[in-house]
């Protein structure tokens, strides 16, 4: 039996997800995931994956003088291809993971006229959104914040906003893709607040950055879960999404004065910031 591609088919597409956390990575994914040539999923482990293959195949490794940058352009192309090549009915493929924004030109490297999806929030939401999952779980300890079972609102704020820590590092990430030399053409920032107030005109924008033919989408009965990976991380509900994409509305619960130090941190609301012209959904 023949296992060559079919040459009848367009080649596939490869785009990406990235941004901040509690953004609407996962209920973007959720979405997108309705219409038939899509598939799109929570956080993957490629990125991961491929930052190992970088590293090996770079000088940490001895015999990485033998390995030319095509043969690296091809191992790394052929490690997403192949990720992905148990979906084969799936024409558009979204990986998703924080690390994208920080990887824009490897991606234009591998896959010319990438697309990637940055997903962002008000910060001070962001973090009071991850406060909100840990004080649900009194009784257990996250993988977040290292097990740590002696922590408070301020120091898990201050590990969470670290350079490293999960919101920190997707914030810097996303700043560098924003304003980096491939932004223009390659990356859309979709907002939080205007993919649940308004999904029908972000997704319209988004089809349209894609370059990709309108499909209409059902906004009441969009649903997604990883209840095994959010029980491994210690925070049940992390990739939940809700049957019906609406806002919610409700007060903070984070003091005052840390939700008032990241409240001012949405530097994309500023035209003057966008200097590569990224559209902003």
């Amino acid at each position: 039996m023949s296992t060559a591609p079919d040459a009848s088919k367009p080649p596939r597409k490869f785009h990406f997800i990235s941004g901040l956390p509690r953004s609407g990575t996962t209920l973007l994914a959720a979405i997108l995931n309705q219409n038939p040539r899509f598939r799109a999923g929570m956080t993957s482990p490629l990125a991961d994956i491929m930052g190992v293959v970088i590293a090996e195949a770079s000088s940490k490794n001895d015999f990485s003088f033998d390995v030319s940058d095509e043969q690296r352009v091809a191992l790394l192309r052929g490690l997403v291809e192949n990720f992905y090549s148990v979906q084969a009915d799936a024409g558009v493929v979204f990986d998703t993971s924080r690390l994208w924004c920080s990887r824009m030109q490897l991606l234009d490297t591998l896959f010319p006229g990438v697309k990637v999806i940055a997903c962002v929030r008000q910060l001070a939401w962001v973090l009071d959104s991850m406060e909100r999952l840990v004080r649900r779980q009194p009784v257990s300890v996250s993988k977040v914040f290292r097990f740590d079972t002696n922590t408070t609102v301020y120091s898990r704020i201050e590990a969470l906003t670290d350079p490293r820590g999960m919101v920190g590092f997707a914030y810097q990430a996303t700043k560098d893709a924003f304003y980096g030399q491939h932004a223009q053409d390659h990356l859309l920032l979709l907002t939080y607040e205007n993919l649940v107030r308004d999904p029908a005109t972000a997704m319209r924008a988004i089809y349209r950055f894609l370059d990709e033919p309108w499909f209409e989408h059902d906004f009441d009965n969009v649903e997604y879960h990883a209840d095994e990976f959010d029980a491994r991380v210690g925070m049940p509900g992390l990739h939940t999404v809700r049957r019906k994409v609406e806002a919610v509305e409700h007060q903070p619960i984070l003091p005052r004065e840390i939700f008032g130090r990241f409240a001012n941190e949405a530097f994309w609301m500023d035209p003057k910031n966008n200097v590569n012209q990224v559209p902003i959904v």
